[in-house]
C-alpha cells in the first residue's frame, strides 16, 4: 500500500515544533564536523546523528577540524555551552589532534623551550597537544563537569578510527594508542620515538577517556573499538574506497559518515543511552526529511545533497526510483543532471546519496517535491526556496588586489577590516612561477603577480591533515552608521607555489567564528595554477556586526618555504539606510549599468571575467573600471 511519510502539513508542524525539541548536542573533531556539501565530498558523522533519534529530538553539532580536547573546551564548549538545557544530551568526541606533538603536551612542551630560551622553536610550536593521562583528562573533564552543572546528560565517545591497516588489522595509532611510537619530555630534552608494550595503556587516549568516564559516573561509547571493526569488516581497500572521502585514511564520504554515526547510535541503545529516544530504521529512510534551499538571489542556481539509508530492506536486491516536480533536476556527482535516477542496492542495504537543484527564475517562494519509489511504498520530500532581489541601495564593494601590498578600494558607505594575519606572514608579492597558469577568461598572464604568505617560522608540519585553529589570513568588512549591509558575494583567486601539497579551507563568519560557513575547500592544490573562488551568500550586518572573511592553509607534508598564494580578493553588496531602507539622498548612486570587453565591444550583459564597467550616478557623473565577474 502507498505510504507517504512527510507532507506540507507536517512539515509546518515540524517547523512549529521545533523550538520545543530537546536536543542532543555534538562536540569534536573534523571527522564530526559538519561540512558544506557543495565545497566537499568529505562528511563529518556529527551531520547525520540527527537521523536516529526519535520525533521530539534534534541534533546539533558544534564540532570543527583541527580541535582538540583544549580547542574543544576553550572554543567549541564555550559556544555550545549557551544552548545547554537541563536534559539535553552531549556528545564529546576528541583525540585525534590531541596526538600533535607526539603525545606530549603542547603547553608544557612550549614552557620547556621558553625556559631554554629557544623562542624560535617556542613560536613556531602547534597550538595543539595533549598528554593522555593528565591534560586530555583534564580537558575532557572540565566540559563534563559543566554539563553536569547544567543538568544535562555528557557522554564521552571514543573517537573514530583511522583507517591506519596492517595484516588487515587497525594499527595501535589507528586505534588513538601511540605506544608504538611516541614522544616524552623531560628535564634533559625531548626523547622521541619512545614505546611502550601493548598491554601498556599510557598512550592510549580512548583507554583513558573510559577511565575518566568512570571516575565521573558518566557513560563511555567505544566508538574506537567498533569503527576498528568496522573497517576491518570491509578490508582494507573496500574500507578506503567505500567510507573515505579519497584524501586519506582519517575523514569520511557520506557512506562512512552516515554508518559511523548509525554505529554510535546503536552503541548508546544497546547501553541504555537515550534507549527510548534512538530509532534504527531498516525500512528505506532519508535525510534531511526536507528539501529547505533557504533564501538565495535572483537567478542563482542551488544545490542540495540528500542521503538514502535503508538496512534489512526488503525485497534484498531491488531498485529504488527518485523523482522530481518540474523545475528541479537529479544527480549522483553534481555533473550530470536528470529528471529522475535510480539507485540499485543488495544485501537489504542502500546507503546513497544524491543532489537536488533547482534555479530561481521569479522573485518569492519556489516549492516543489522530491519523491522516493521503492516497490509500492512512497516517501515525499516538500522542496522550498526563496528568491530575493538586491535593490533600493548604494552599491558597496572592498576590493584587495594583493599584488604589491595589502591595500583596499572601498566604494560605497561600508567600513573595511584590514588584513591582518595570525601565525602567518606575507613573505612578498611576486608571480607564482614562470609557468603560471590563470582561467583563460581573467586576461591574465604568468606576469601577474600575488601576495605570498608563509607559516611563521617558514616549515610546515609533517602531520597535518586539517587545518590548525589558530593559523589564518583574515579580511572583513561591517556597515557604516546608520546603514545597513546586504553582502551578495565573496571572491578571491588562490594558489599554491613551490609544490602541489598545498592544502586550505576558505570560511566566511558573521559572529566572529563562533559559526561558519564553508566557501572553498582545495587539497593538494596543483601549484602555479591560481583557483577562482566564489560565493553568492545571502548575508545582512547590522549595526557593529562584522562579516569576516579567513583562509586557513596547511601542507601535505613536512616542507619548508612553500607559499600559499592570493589575489583579488572582493567582498561585494549593497548598502541600506536603516530607516528609510534607501540611501541617503546625499549618496550618489547607480542608475545605469554598461559592459564593454577588453576591446571595446559593448556586451547585452556582463560575461565570466575581467569586464569593462561603465556606471553612470545620480550626480551626473560616470565611473569606469575593470572588474572580474
Amino acid at each position: 500500500m502507498k505510504r507517504k511519510f512527510l507532507t506540507f502539513l507536517t512539515f509546518i508542524l515540524m517547523l512549529v515544533t521545533a523550538s520545543f525539541a530537546k536536543k542532543v548536542h555534538t562536540i569534536g573533531d573534523s571527522t564530526m564536523a559538519p561540512y558544506d556539501e557543495t565545497a566537499t565530498v568529505t562528511r563529518g558523522w556529527g551531520m547525520y546523528f540527527g537521523q536516529f533519534l526519535t520525533h521530539g529530538w534534534t541534533s546539533v553539532n558544534y564540532a570543527k577540524g583541527g580541535r582538540d580536547s583544549r580547542g574543544g573546551y576553550q572554543e567549541l564548549w564555550q559556544t555550545a555551552k549557551k544552548n545547554v538545557q537541563a536534559g539535553d544530551y552531549v556528545l564529546i568526541q576528541f583525540a585525534h589532534n590531541d596526538e600533535k606533538l607526539g603525545g606530549m603536551d603542547r603547553d608544557e612542551v612550549y614552557d620547556y623551550y621558553i625556559s631554554k630560551g629557544m623562542t624560535a622553536e617556542a613560536s613556531s610550536l602547534d597550538s595543539r597537544g595533549t598528554y593522555p593521562s593528565t591534560t586530555y583528562k583534564e580537558w575532557l573533564g572540565k566540559i563534563v563537569d559543566e554539563v553536569l552543572a547544567l543538568e544535562a546528560h555528557p557522554v564521552l565517545v571514543g573517537a573514530a578510527c583511522r583507517a591506519y591497516f596492517s595484516a588487515g588489522k587497525i594499527r595501535r595509532n589507528g586505534r588513538h594508542d601511540l605506544g608504538d611510537s611516541f614522544s616524552r619530555l623531560t628535564a634533559n630534552g625531548i626523547l622521541e620515538k619512545q614505546s611502550v608494550p601493548a598491554s601498556d595503556h599510557l598512550m592510549d587516549y580512548t583507554w583513558h577517556m573510559e577511565q575518566l568516564a568512570k571516575e565521573k559516573g558518566i557513560p563511555f561509547v567505544n566508538l574506537t573499538e567498533a569503527t576498528a571493526q568496522l573497517y576491518e569488516s570491509y578490508g582494507e581497500t573496500k574500507c578506503l574506497d567505500y567510507l573515505f572521502d579519497g584524501q586519506g585514511s582519517t575523514h569520511f564520504n557520506t557512506t562512512g559518515a552516515v554508518l559511523v554515526a548509525r554505529k554510535c547510535a546503536e552503541l548508546m541503545k544497546e547501553q541504555g543511552i537515550m534507549a527510548e529516544d534512538i530509532t534504527l530504521p531498516t525500512e528505506l529512510s532519508i535525510t534531511p526529511l526536507t528539501g529547505d534551499f533557504g533564501e538565495a538571489y535572483m537567478g542563482q542556481t542551488l544545490q542540495k545533497e540528500f542521503t538514502l539509508n535503508g538496512f534489512g530492506l526488503q525485497p534484498a536486491e531491488g531498485t529504488v526510483r527518485i523523482t522530481a516536480s518540474e523545475g528541479i533536476t537529479l544527480s549522483f556527482d553534481q555533473k550530470t543532471w536528470k529528471e529522475s535516477l535510480q539507485a540499485d542496492y543488495s544485501a537489504s542495504t542502500l546507503v546513497k546519496s544524491f543532489f537536488a537543484q533547482l534555479t530561481l527564475t521569479e522573485p518569492g517562494e519556489k516549492t516543489g517535491i522530491i519523491t522516493i519509489h521503492q516497490g509500492e511504498a512512497t516517501i515525499e520530500i516538500p522542496v522550498v526556496a526563496n528568491a530575493i532581489t538586491l535593490e533600493g541601495g548604494t552599491e558597496v564593494k572592498a576590493y584587495w588586489r594583493l599584488e604589491k601590498d595589502d591595500n583596499y578600494e572601498l566604494t560605497g558607505p561600508a567600513t573595511v577590516i584590514d588584513q591582518s594575519f595570525e601565525q602567518m606572514y606575507v613573505q612578498r608579492y611576486s608571480n607564482p612561477n614562470a609557468k603560471t597558469v590563470w582561467p583563460e577568461w581573467t586576461g591574465y598572464d604568468a606576469s601577474r603577480k600575488m601576495q605570498r604568505d608563509l607559516l611563521e617560522g617558514d616549515n610546515w608540519p609533517a602531520d597535518e591533515i586539517d587545518d590548525n585553529p589558530t593559523r589564518y589570513i583574515q579580511w572583513g568588512i561591517s556597515p557604516a552608521a546608520g546603514m545597513e549591509l546586504k553582502i551578495d558575494e565573496i571572491s578571491l583567486f588562490v594558489a599554491g607555489c613551490g609544490g602541489n601539497g598545498m592544502c586550505c579551507h576558505i570560511y566566511y563568519s558573521t559572529d566572529n567564528f563562533e559559526t561558519r560557513t564553508t566557501i572553498y575547500e582545495h587539497k593538494k592544490m596543483p601549484a602555479n595554477n591560481p583557483q577562482y573562488v566564489e560565493a553568492k551568500p545571502v548575508i545582512t550586518l547590522k549595526g557593529d556586526q562584522q562579516l569576516l572573511v579567513r583562509v586557513y592553509p596547511w601542507y601535505n607534508g613536512a616542507a619548508t618555504g612553500k607559499t600559499i598564494c592570493l589575489s583579488d580578493l572582493t567582498i561585494h553588496g549593497m548598502a541600506v539606510d536603516t530607516t528609510t531602507g534607501v540611501t541617503t539622498a546625499e549618496t550618489s548612486h547607480v542608475v545605469d549599468t554598461q559592459y564593454y570587453s577588453l576591446d571595446g565591444k559593448q556586451l547585452q550583459q556582463r560575461q565570466r571575467g575581467l569586464n569593462v564597467v561603465r556606471q553612470q550616478m545620480t550626480d551626473g557623473s560616470c565611473v569606469t573600471k575593470k572588474q572580474i565577474y
